[in-house]
Formats: C-alpha cells, structure tokens, sequence
C-alpha cells in the first residue's frame, strides 16, 4: 500500500503549487495486489432518467448503461453544477464551482491557470498513473499540453461517426500494454445530437454527426409528449421570456412552433441517440473485458447536463427544470460495489474528482468542496450527509424576442423536498417547487403565503452558502429581499405575451448547439 508521503514525493505537489492537502481516506485498494484502474465515461445531453433501467423499455434500450446500473450504485439524484458544456466540464475536471473557474457559459475564452486548477489528469499523472483522454474536450486548458492537464489524448476518425472513433480510439488505447493503473476518459457526444435533431424537425438542413437514426415511425407507434408540457402555473415571469427567446423560430432552438405530436418525434429521436451512444459504451465495456483489466476497473458514468425534450415548452439544457439539470450517476467496481440505489443529493461537478482520487488513494487538497462518494459506493456508513446542493446557470444561448436578446443568471437550491430558484431578472424573480408532491414542478409555490416559511428557509440557506463559497453572485441575487428588477420598463410586458407565429426556417444559419 503506498502511504500518502510516497504519492506526494511522486507528485511533486508543493512545486505544482497545490493547495494544502486535508485528510485522506484509507485507500481503498488496501489488500489488492495494485491500485484501480478508472474508466470515466460521459455522455453528452442525457437527463437521469433517460435509461431503460428506470424508464423501462417500451421506448429505449440500453442494455450497456442498465449493466453498470445491474452492478453497481445508481444515483438518483445527482445534479449538474451548471447544465450546460463548458461550465460543468470544468467543474468537474477541477473539483470546483463554475463561479470559482470563472467558465460560466459555452463562450468564455482563454485558459485556466493549471496551477489554480489542477486537472484531473494532472492528479492522476503525477501519481503514477497512466492517463488518456477519448471524445470531445470543451475544457478550458491547451489539448495539446499535457503539462497543463495531463492527459495523453487518444481519438480516431470513423466514417460512422463521432462516437465511434471516441470508442475506437479508447478501444486503441486498452489494447496496449500496461505496466501501471490507468485512468481512462471516453467524453461521447450523443445525445446532443437531439440539437441538430429539433432543427431538423422544424425545416432545417442539419446533420447528425454521430450517425443516422432514419425517419420517424408512425404517430401510433412515437413516445408520449411530456406530461409538463405546459409552463409552470405562475412561474417567474424571467423565465417565461428566456421561454420566448428559445423558441423563436430563426433563433437557434426553433421549436416555438411545435405541437405535442412534433414533440413526439422529438423524443423518439432522443431516445434513438441515446442508444447509439448506449452501444458504443458497450463495444468499450467488451474491450476492458477482454484486457482482462475489468475486475479491477472502476466505472464511473455520468453526463454533462441533461435535456428538457419538451419539459415545459422548452427543449436544450442551461435552464434548472429537472430534464436539464439533473443527470445519470452509475458507480460500479466489480466485487466491491454491491447493486444499489441512493437518493443521496449529489453534485457531480464537484463530488465525482473526489471520489476518484479517493479510489486511488490520493489525498484531496483541502480546497475541494466536494465530497468523495465512494463509501456510498461500497455500500459504507457515511453518516450525515449534505443537506442540500447548489447549481449555478447563466443563460446566454438565447435568440430575440422583438429587439431583446435576454440573459438572465441564476442559482438553484436543491433540498430533499424542495426546489428553489432565483434568478437575475424579472418581476418576480423566485420560484419554489414541491418535488415530492410535484415531480413534474408544475406548480411555482414562491408567491404562495402557506409556502413562505419554506421559502424563507431556503433563501437563508443559499445566503450562507453563498458566503462561504464566496460567490458574489449570491449576495446580489437575494438583495434588497429579491426586488424586481426589469430588464427593461417594457420587457417584463413582453414575457406574458404568446408566443408569435412564424415561418419556419429551411437552412441552418450557422446556429450552435
């Protein structure tokens, strides 16, 4: 067993200007004749609940995500940091909150200081580990420096799309010889091809780039649409104009226009690239098997952020309905996860760095505000646990909305019941949703006076989180007790008007997802 001194000679961590180390817990490959392998799978855009392990299969299959889910622990409630690509990509790659990266949207250019923020890879790499990294990046450090994340990057094109070079290229990469653990990353990109998907079904010319899925079938034979399809009753009148400012039809989510069955085969599509994504994680399992390194490999699966499929009108992440904030969380190491399931409030930006380097006995500096969740994985005591977690947005990916293109931040609290929002912009600017009576959150409860002390109690909550996690933001979200405040005198007039009727656009014009 390698004692904690040896990791922080090999690391060399005073020079890299790590933070102070805090204490670590005992490794967990005592016994074993040498330390776990890690195999961290992402998917792009998949909402937690979007498996045939917890949606049945009637309309998806993914046997490859329900095997994981079959051996290990399944987390049922593990949120994104900040549902959208950049922000949580970041976060999670550090350890810390977007706020502390400062990767707040998809548009923040430049650097993070690898000093500030070590990697993932750099953690792993500096202690003996082998590090490689398969699929999309969207990370905020140099791909082509590995001192500044430490990761060897491994891809390979295939005329059948993105992700099967992701896997080709991991599948490459186990094939090789191993003299030390490895770390292994495959960042796949679908579902998010359910983006080009929805432009797609409003007229446009759009590819999808990790493969076709053929046309819809008949109606008789599509999903349901989303029993929330409708906006919240009495929601904050800010997200009612982001609502707008999503759906226009020559902005880059044109689906102002779609009618439930439209919406239909819009989750048909999403569950059809849910399992293309499915089959190459189990073309990648089959490869780790067939190494004979399975046994000792910890899996960790998860997503970026989720997508709301016509949630309340809306379709794309960024905003904090639970489609789009909350994600799939499999932990599985065979022999030592037993199968369960946890209800346990998880951020996975912040709590899955932690959980890694405590599989492979590395000390977690201090300065991590998250929590390992491997004890929880091995079916261990944890004691208390969290009591709540905080998700982070700012929604920029808007389009205009009769001159106005709104942006509008917010922080989301999330409890074992309750939900609470609050938001940068509006007339009234807070939400609080019932999650156990309102899984759906149809119903805004921030206005209602039988909810105030509920209410009250979570804007405390966020207020001291906010100080202790220094995240200015916080302070200025809840002053002067949430006043309104407009983004103009006439835009809040703008956000309670319907939706107006359009043309529907033939060609892409160069939107982004």
């Amino acid at each position: 067993m390698l004692q904690r001194r040896e990791f922080l000679k090999l690391a060399g961590l005073g020079a890299l200007g790590f933070p102070s180390l805090g204490k670590s817990a005992a490794p967990v490959f005592q016994g074993l004749e040498k330390r776990p392998n890690i195999l961290f799978i992402i998917t792009d855009q998949q909402f937690a609940e979007v498996m045939s392990c917890r949606m049945g299969r009637q309309w998806i299959n993914t046997p490859a995500m329900d095997g994981l889910a079959a051996g290990g622990l399944l987390c049922t409630r593990a949120y994104s940091s900040n549902p959208l690509c950049m922000p949580w990509r970041n976060s999670v790659f550090t350890g810390r909150y977007p706020h502390e990266t400062g990767v707040t949207s998809n548009d923040v250019k430049g650097q993070l200081d690898p000093q500030k923020f070590p990697c993932l890879g750099t953690y792993f790499r500096n202690t003996g580990y082998e590090t490689a990294y398969a699929g999309k990046w969207h990370l905020n450090f140099n791909p082509r420096d590995p001192k500044a994340h430490g990761f060897e990057m491994f891809s390979e094109k295939s005329p059948g799309g993105h992700d099967m070079g992701v896997t080709a290229g991991a599948e490459k990469f186990l094939a090789q010889p191993h003299s030390k653990p490895f770390l292994l990353v495959a960042s796949y990109l679908n579902p998010h091809n359910i983006c080009e998907w929805a432009r797609r079904l409003a007229g446009r010319q759009q590819t999808l780039n990790c493969g076709e899925i053929g046309p819809p079938p008949a109606p008789e034979k599509l999903p349901p649409p989303p029993a929330n399809l409708a906006p919240p009753v009495n929601e904050p009148d800010g997200m009612t104009l982001i609502r707008r400012a999503y759906q226009v039809d020559d902005g880059p989510f044109p689906v102002g226009q779609f009618t439930p069955d439209d919406w239909r085969r819009h989750r048909w599509g999403y569950y059809r690239m849910t399992e293309l994504v499915d089959a190459e994680i189990g073309k990648l399992l089959a490869a780790l098997k067939k190494t004979g390194l399975a046994e000792n490999t910890l899996i960790v699966f998860t997503a970026d952020h989720g997508d709301c499929a016509g949630a309340h009108g809306f379709n794309q992440k960024t905003v904090f309905y639970e489609e789009s904030a909350r994600v799939p969380l499999i932990l599985r190491w065979p022999g030592r996860t037993p199968a369960a399931i946890s209800d346990k409030l998880i951020n996975t930006g912040l709590d899955i760095l932690p959980t890694l380097l405590d599989a492979a006995g590395i000390a977690a500096p201090r300065t991590l505000p998250g929590r390992s969740l491997l004890p929880l994985a091995l079916g261990q005591s944890v004691g208390d646990w969290r009591e709540f977690v905080v998700v982070q947005n700012h929604m920029v990916q808007t389009g205009m909305v009769e001159g106005l293109k709104p942006e509008m931040a917010g922080r989301m609290v999330r409890t074992d019941r309750f939900k609470y929002c609050v938001y940068g912009r509006g007339l009234r600017r807070e939400s609080l949703v019932d999650l156990q009576n309102d899984p759906g959150e149809t119903q805004d409860l921030a206005a209602d006076p039988a909810s105030r002390e509920v209410l009250l109690r979570h804007r405390a909550l966020l207020a001291k989180w906010g100080e202790e996690m220094r995240d200015p933001l916080v302070a200025e979200l809840l002053a002067n007790d949430v006043a309104p405040r407009s983004f103009s005198p006439a835009d809040n007039e703008r956000a309670v008007r319907p939706v107006a009727g359009g043309r529907k656009n033939k060609k892409a014009k160069g939107a982004k997802p």
